[in-house]
């Protein structure tokens, strides 16, 4: 409505009612005729008023919705038989990336100048690596097929290979939800670590940045709609971050980076307010079928434990905020406890087989902070079946929100690492303290969530299962999704305000 229009309505209503008040002052009775156009006027002005508003709001609220429609998670469709559309809100584009983000990588891992000499076997089998018999437990019990050699860092084309699988994948980039980018940001770090300078390990990721910004499903929301996985920790990937001005790429610190959401083995961020997201590491575990979970749920459901707890991993003797040689000496103390040394070039914890068998047999399984807050071998274990005991929240807890129970204490045992550094408590005792009641439910909901702790193997597809690639899907849509619900009301306010101004 415009000023003129504004001001006329305005004085309207202050004579009608001033000339009211006059008459009933002098005694005066309008007339009936009168009343009637009186009444008549103040329709008028409250319905044009009305369709004026109607005009404005629909015109700020609803064009921009349908113009953001093809591209933001939410829009109903349905098929020929009228029911809803399953893919409604869940299709993803996937980007069609020149062969040396990804294939070229992967095809050159001969050509690491011995600085990773088991990467071809690590690649092989679609990224879950060389195949290993089922660990067993002295012939006990039923088996589950699925087991590799993963290495803990080839998540980048396992959940390539999982996405080319995906149920809801569309050519047309204009219907999708989101869209991924199968760059292996994880294996680029890998061949360009060791004897490379910093513009060589950040030249694959500026090549990257270059060619997405230059589509047009870029331009359409800036990227905010558009995912990666960098299957490495997020430290990895923020070189200015880190105390050795050589450690990783700075793929992170990109303006592209910065819009895209970007799935990582460990946040560097608060959940839920950066866009590096943790998923988990990759296990040995890579299920083909739904019956190769519930066989295998069954089996660690009713395996002995002998030990209370274990401990696979090595010392670091040259961190001061470490407490694994507190941890291994504690263990080492105890009849109760069992572990896996890698010291000394002990290759133990390196022995799936020998792991997941341990892990089996223990009750509880300690995951101090290692490299990182992060550990694969939590993953190993809980898959195993044995509850984890951490010591720091970053370990889990602050991590992995997408998979994991907020409530820590449904799965897991948290023991301060400040008290077992300066030696004030005991870890056996600790966990002996817990009723057997509440151990049995620890282990329950441990064995519940494996299903959402495995990555199926990329060249099968579950049924009725969701498994971690599932879980982060779902997680990557709600949050790309509320980030395009915050574009769209940033536009539809921009576009009101410009609106009421131009009238």
């Amino acid at each position: 409505m415009s000023r003129q229009r504004r001001h006329t309505a305005g004085t309207s209503h202050i004579f009608c009612r001033g000339d009211r008040r006059s008459m009933e002052m002098y005694g005066a009775v309008p007339r009936p005729r009168l009343l009637l156009l009186l009444l008549l006027a103040v329709v008028f002005w409250v319905c044009l008023l009305h369709f004026r508003l109607s005009v404005l709001i629909s015109g700020v609220a609803v064009a921009p919705m349908e113009r953001m429609a093809s591209f933001a998670a939410g829009h109903e469709s349905r098929g020929d038989d009228g029911d809803k559309d399953p893919c409604r809100g869940r299709r993803v584009y996937i980007h069609d990336l020149p062969p040396r983000f990804n294939a070229d990588i992967l095809s050159g891992c001969g050509r690491t100048d011995g600085r990773w000499p088991n990467m071809c076997e690590q690649v092989s089998n679609a990224g879950l690596g060389e195949p290993l018999p089922e660990p067993n437990l002295e012939g006990k019990g039923e088996g589950a097929g699925g087991w590799y050699a993963t290495q803990q860092f080839a998540l980048d084309p396992i959940f390539h290979g999982r996405m080319l699988r995906y149920g809801c994948l569309t050519n047309n980039s204009s219907e999708a939800a989101a869209v991924f980018v199968p760059f292996y940001a994880g294996f680029d770090f890998a061949r360009h670590h060791w004897g490379y300078d910093n513009a060589t390990r950040d030249a694959a990721s500026l090549d990257l940045e270059r060619w997405l910004v230059r589509r047009p499903e870029w331009r359409r929301a800036g990227g905010r709609d558009h995912f990666l996985v960098a299957g490495r920790t997020a430290w990895d990937f923020r070189r200015h971050t880190c105390p050795s001005p050589t450690w990783g790429t700075n793929l992170l610190f990109l303006p592209a980076a910065k819009n895209m959401t970007v799935l990582v083995v460990e946040s560097s961020t608060t959940p839920g307010h950066g866009n590096d997201m943790a998923v988990p590491y990759p296990t040995y575990f890579h299920p083909r079928t739904d019956d190769d979970v519930l066989r295998w749920q069954r089996r660690i459901k009713s395996a002995d434990r002998p030990w209370l707890m274990s401990f696979v991993g090595a010392p670091r003797p040259g961190d001061p905020r470490s407490i694994r040689s507190q941890i291994i000496a504690q263990c080492g103390a105890s009849s109760a406890c069992r572990q896996l040394g890698c010291a000394n070039g002990a290759t133990q914890c390196h022995t799936p087989g020998d792991i997941m068998r341990l892990f089996q047999s223990s009750t509880f399984c300690l995951q101090p902070p290692g490299d990182s807050y992060t550990r694969r071998s939590a993953f190993d274990a809980m898959v195993a079946g044995c509850v984890p005991v951490f010591f720091h929240p970053a370990s889990a807890y602050l991590q992995y929100r997408w998979h994991l129970p907020e409530d820590h204490a449904r799965y897991s045992v948290f023991i301060p690492d400040d008290a077992v550094r300066v030696g004030n408590v005991s870890i056996e005792d600790t966990l002996r303290r817990i009723p057997r009641a509440a151990v049995r439910r620890m282990q329950e909901e441990v064995i519940r969530l494996v299903p959402s702790l495995v990555y199926a193997d990329p060249r099968y597809s579950l049924e009725t299962v969701k498994d971690a690639f599932d879980v982060a899907v779902e997680g990557v849509l709600e949050k790309v999704a509320e980030s395009m619900r915050e574009v769209k009301t940033e536009r539809r306010r921009s576009k009101w305000l410009d609106k009421i101004w131009s009238e």
